[in-house]
């Protein structure tokens, strides 16, 4: 093997080239962000709220942000406070402040779904903290239908839900969580994945039977930017929030899931162990397996001439035994 030089194919070729082109037309996260003027996370959620828009890293690396797609961004007017205001996010304090509300109103807005959160964290007191866009609240706070709710009473239909301790934000999170995924999923699989992650794992068992679809679900399963360790105190929390908890919303991502199994089926099968060599019984070199028996059996007489050629050894050594018994008496 040393003497020979493997020469890659045309095509491998072509592949490797294209490869490299793109990463040089292209920057990493990190480095998108930089070149917009973002924080991380505000670059983040400019990339789940499709502001900036990303493509697969040809390598594997994740998704990466082409070159013209920065300019086309930095090209904007008003760039970069009108792209930083869009990504702008507040909570239960500032959302009241913007709405010219008291922060216990909005929260009631926000349990009853008519502002719906953008993302979360769980604080080092162990509270779920949710944060909002801040140009939805603007918007909620300006538009004409709702301006007997920022002033008097709740109607009494939304005073009747709160009192039954509705609480949307959560499933208003999933529902949002789960746009943004879908339109990062590649293919069925991935989409799969998307709708799977938002659902028990005993409900996923349920509707993915097989065990190796249910792995290649795993492993394409989407990590939210921020979420806490797997041993982390706030990992349960978390887990609460990102599955799916009402009995409607849990029969709709079953349905969903078992309609997008079916495409990603189609488009491919999910990959499994190739089947290994049939099992091939050891064997003597030479000496078929009926012929083990014959070939191990030592023949009677061998054993028998063993004996034989002992004993003579066997009567010296008796014999200098006793000479030395009696030399020593």
């Amino acid at each position: 093997m040393s003497g020979h030089t493997i020469t890659p194919t045309r095509a491998e070729a072509a592949a490797t080239v294209a490869g490299r082109t793109s990463r040089r037309s292209s920057l990493a996260l990190s480095r998108a962000a930089q070149e917009l003027d973002l924080k991380r996370g505000e670059f983040d959620l400019a990339v789940r709220l499709g502001r900036v828009r990303t493509v697969p890293d040809e390598g594997g690396g994740g998704r990466r942000v082409t070159r013209a797609e920065i300019d086309r961004v930095r090209a904007e007017d008003g760039f970069p406070e009108v792209l930083r205001g869009r990504v702008e996010t507040v909570g239960t304090r500032d959302g009241a402040a913007l709405m010219e509300v008291t922060p216990g109103r909005f929260t009631r807005f926000a349990r009853l779904g008519l502002v719906v959160p953008v993302n979360w964290y769980v604080n080092r007191y162990r509270a779920v903290v949710w944060l909002y866009l801040a140009d939805e609240v603007r918007q909620f706070a300006v538009e004409p239908e709702n301006a007997r709710l920022l002033t008097g009473r709740t109607p009494e239909g939304l005073r009747g839900q709160l009192e039954t301790g509705v609480d949307l934000r959560p499933r208003n999170w999933r529902g949002r969580h789960l746009g943004f995924e879908l339109r990062q999923a590649e293919d069925p699989w991935a989409k799969a994945a998307v709708v799977a992650s938002l659902l028990d794992p005993v409900q996923t068992v349920e509707i993915v039977r097989d065990p190796y679809e249910r792995a290649h679900l795993d492993r394409l399963r989407p990590v939210r930017p921020g979420q806490p360790a797997p041993e982390s105190p706030a990992a349960s929390i978390a887990a609460r929030i990102m599955t799916a908890q009402d009995c409607d919303e849990i029969e709709w991502l079953r349905a969903e899931l078992a309609q997008t199994l079916i495409e990603a089926r189609r488009h491919r099968p999910a990959p499994r162990p190739a089947p290994g060599p049939p099992d091939r019984q050891a064997t003597m070199p030479g000496c078929p397996p009926a012929a083990w028996g014959e070939a191990m059996r030592v023949p009677e007489g061998a054993l028998l001439g063993r004996t034989a050629a002992m004993q003579p050894e066997q009567t010296r050594s008796r014999s200098m035994l006793g000479w030395l018994r009696r030399r020593d008496a």
